[in-house]
């Protein structure tokens, strides 16, 4: 064989290689995607468990932006994990509970329910507050071991199939602290929950006997377990600026003074609220790397990533990121609510917050991108393939 044909052979074979790993998932890195969280994620678990009963989300104009037809995402379109998924060229992830018995999920499943917290119920009982959903991350958790333990019998096929997927723990947590305040309770008393909502992200070795609500099994709601369980990709995302949130803006605004409100017209004292979670979640965070650095965990900052469109909108074809696109007025949202008889305000992908309390595919495209690429993840999604 001449030496111009061997090369072109070598050529030829490379170029095979490379295509026939394309279809894996970028760099072949992650084979599958779990995911745990709430609303912000939910891509139908929620509108599956209403059934054949009434489900706003289960209709127009949810969904209309992307799949052009609700598919219980709380958003006109993709969610972050959508983002995530198509970046590792990975299939859109399904929901969980629709295949719960008989699902192979070769790619991964999505286990988020919209208004899941990280505590469990009984948590708020001792505060004399009622968390309706009994869908803690807990019960997510418990869902995902059945999982495993149906599709990958053994603890070796357990370890093997983890060890190559990549698990998106959140954002969980927000609606401990937002029904809360929803409840009209003295908000400094949401400082106390933020160890115990950390703790039950990410402490070491905590199991909590989760009763009634969470289905009367023990769960271990934590980022250790999962290590333990053999993990080895953890992406932890924080929490958004809530002060920031139309919803929030209007329940506020007959109770607040021109100072209450920084330059960008968001609520100073809840900003500061999600950031000193924040903290909390990466001092955890920084912890658990230092025991287990044999596993890549990440750090999604949601938080600095949305306030890059709420300090310059227009840099990313948004107009006000205060103002809802579906139901309420036009200025931040009002009791009307995001359904078939709402009114949209404009085309979607001009705005970042679509029913007053979720966010459009637009600002999720936006946040995604921080994460994949940088700097609002640390170390950046792509970067740890």
């Amino acid at each position: 064989m001449s030496r111009r044909c061997s090369v072109s052979l070598r050529i030829l074979l490379v170029s095979a290689v490379m295509l026939l790993g394309a279809g894996r998932g970028l760099c072949g890195c992650y084979k599958r995607i779990f995911s745990f969280g709430d609303s912000i994620i939910d891509t139908g678990n929620f509108a599956h468990m209403a059934g054949n009963g009434p489900c706003q989300y289960k209709e127009f104009p949810f969904g209309m932006t992307f799949f052009r037809h609700p598919t219980g995402r709380i958003s006109d379109g993709r969610v972050l994990v959508d983002f995530y998924a198509q970046a590792l060229q990975l299939p859109l992830l399904p929901p969980s509970l629709p295949e719960k018995e008989s699902g192979k999920f070769p790619y991964g499943a999505n286990f988020a329910v919209l208004a899941a917290t990280a505590l469990p119920p009984d948590y708020f009982r001792r505060w004399n507050h009622k968390v309706a959903s009994p869908f803690c991350l807990g019960v997510q958790i418990g869902w995902f071991k059945e999982m495993l333990h149906r599709i990958a019998p053994g603890d070796s096929a357990k370890r093997k199939l983890l060890s190559e997927s990549l698990i998106v723990l959140g954002e969980i947590g927000g609606n401990d602290y937002n029904f809360w305040f929803g409840a009209a309770k003295p908000r400094e008393q949401a400082y106390q929950f933020i160890p115990d909502v950390v703790a039950r992200i990410g402490s070491a070795a905590q199991i909590l006997l989760v009763r009634s609500s969470c289905r009367s099994h023990i769960y271990a709601c934590t980022l250790r377990e999962l290590i333990g369980m053999g993990a080895k990709a953890i992406m932890i995302p924080n929490n958004f600026p809530i002060g920031c949130v139309p919803a929030q803006l209007t329940a506020h605004e007959h109770d607040t003074r021109p100072a209450d409100y920084d330059e960008h017209g968001c609520l100073r004292w809840f900003n500061d609220f999600s950031q000193r979670h924040n903290q909390a979640l990466r001092a955890e965070v920084n912890r658990l790397r230092a025991q287990h650095r044999d596993v890549r965990l990440i750090y999604a900052d949601y938080y600095g990533a949305a306030m890059e469109f709420v300090r310059d909108p227009h840099r990313f074809g948004i107009g006000d990121p205060l103002v809802a696109c579906c139901g309420g007025d036009n200025r931040h949202h009002t009791s009307k609510r995001c359904d078939r008889t709402a009114k949209i305000w404009g085309n979607p992908s001009g705005f970042a917050s679509w029913d007053g309390v979720h966010m459009t595919e637009k600002a999720y495209e936006v946040i995604s991108h921080g994460v994949l690429n940088g700097p609002f993840a640390d170390p950046p999604l792509l970067r740890t393939c």
